[in-house]
């Protein structure tokens, strides 16, 4: 009898549990869904870009300043647009990185087509504050904001999750000396490569027959490749796999465009500004040497080699381009601007090369310059969140 008593009591307190459980739930649910545009005060507007418009705003209940990013809607007929839900996607998983920017709520206006993210708020971003710095961040600071990023890259890429837009613009800086990754509009998981193991099931896409050297036919096994929007990475920091038209391209994309970002913070210009793919190429083979199989296996069999003139230049003019740096820092830019995907370094060895150990050292976040930011000069204009509260 006590035994039974002893069940019912747990049944009992279980469902007592549930019902609590799902009561804070709905709370929760209800709670989600009154937060709306309403809850802030609109202070102007930060910028704009292909996939929405960025707003400084004011949360009226805690005074905090956040970022709110309009959705963009007008080429959409059915719903949030799929860069939208994939960066949302992405950054709930990933929000927990420091130098990943934090995606804090969703919340939509009257309208239904009115949809806004609402981001952490930071004072620049890293194109916008290089145009209007008088003098150029120093090496010491190069180092320290090269290391965040790569920090950031690395944690995507440990969690299978490659950016595809790496430049400036996508790089903010707060007060604090912390750079923040952002925009994922692009970004997009991948399959991780399993070099040494045996092919699966799962990793064939089709058997055909073919005939051997003495006419026998046999089953030929396709391995099932991955492929990707091959219009990735804004042109400038845009891999040479992907400008030859590999659209099975790999998370080492990623690592080319850093490396394009740390030249720059070096060199105080873009490294490769071109305006169309040919003369991207151009000034890639100018400064690095052109691409040939004994360096790049497989280069040759690239969709756009063929239709693409390739000079005869042999040499790596990295040395010469930045006559200043250290020979280790010579060496990660060739590591990370190495031509063959597969021989490119990753994120995780970039942070242990040595460059970051060689004086001037990086410097601390909390000892890194704070500038004024140019948010507080807009004028915030009526019915800038299209809408009027």
């Amino acid at each position: 009898m006590q035994t039974q008593r002893c069940l019912r009591d747990i049944r009992r307190t279980l469902r007592k549990m549930r019902e609590e459980q799902q009561q804070q739930q709905q709370q929760q649910q209800q709670q989600q869904q009154q937060q709306s545009l309403s809850m802030y005060e609109k202070l102007g507007r930060i910028g704009e870009g292909t996939y929405g418009v960025v707003y400084r705003a004011r949360d009226k209940k805690t005074n905090e300043i956040v970022a709110l990013k309009k959705v963009r809607m007008d080429r959409e007929k059915d719903g949030v647009p799929i860069t939208t839900l994939r960066e949302v996607r992405i950054l709930q998983h990933c929000c927990s990185h420091e130098n990943i920017v934090h995606l804090m709520r969703v919340v939509q206006g009257n309208q239904l087509n009115n949809v806004f993210l609402v981001f952490e708020y930071c004072e620049h971003d890293l194109a916008s504050l290089l145009d209007n710095m008088r003098q150029p961040f120093l090496e010491s600071e190069s180092k320290c904001l090269i290391v965040q990023l790569l920090k950031a890259v690395e944690y995507l890429h440990d969690r299978w999750i490659m950016h595809r837009d790496l430049k400036l613009s996508n790089l903010l800086l707060n007060n604090r000396g912390e750079l923040k990754l952002c925009d994922f509009g692009l970004a997009r998981s991948f399959e991780p490569e399993r070099e040494g193991e045996e092919e699966s099931d799962e990793e064939i896409e089709e058997e055909e027959d073919e005939e051997d050297d003495n006419g026998k036919k046999r089953r030929r096994r396709k391995k099932r490749q991955m492929c990707y929007t091959p219009k990735v990475v804004t042109l400038w920091y845009r891999a040479p796999e992907v400008l030859f038209g590999d659209d099975a391209y790999t998370a080492s994309i990623d690592i080319w465009a850093a490396g394009c970002v740390l030249a720059e913070f070096l060199k105080h210009d873009p490294l490769f500004p071109g305006k169309t793919e040919v003369t991207q190429l151009e000034l890639i083979f100018k400064l690095l040497g052109a691409p040939n199989e004994r360096i790049w296996p497989g280069w040759s069999k690239l969709p756009n080699v063929g239709t693409t003139l390739v000079p005869e230049q042999p040499y790596n003019y990295l040395e010469h381009e930045f006559p200043n740096l250290h020979q280790r820092g010579i060496d990660l830019l060739n590591l990370m601007l190495t031509y063959d995907p597969k021989r490119r370094c990753s994120a995780k060895d970039a942070l242990a090369h040595p460059y970051f150990k060689t004086q001037p050292r990086p410097k601390l976040k909390s000892e890194m310059p704070s500038f004024p930011t140019l948010h507080s000069r807009v004028n915030k204009n009526e019915n800038d969140f299209g809408e009027k509260f």
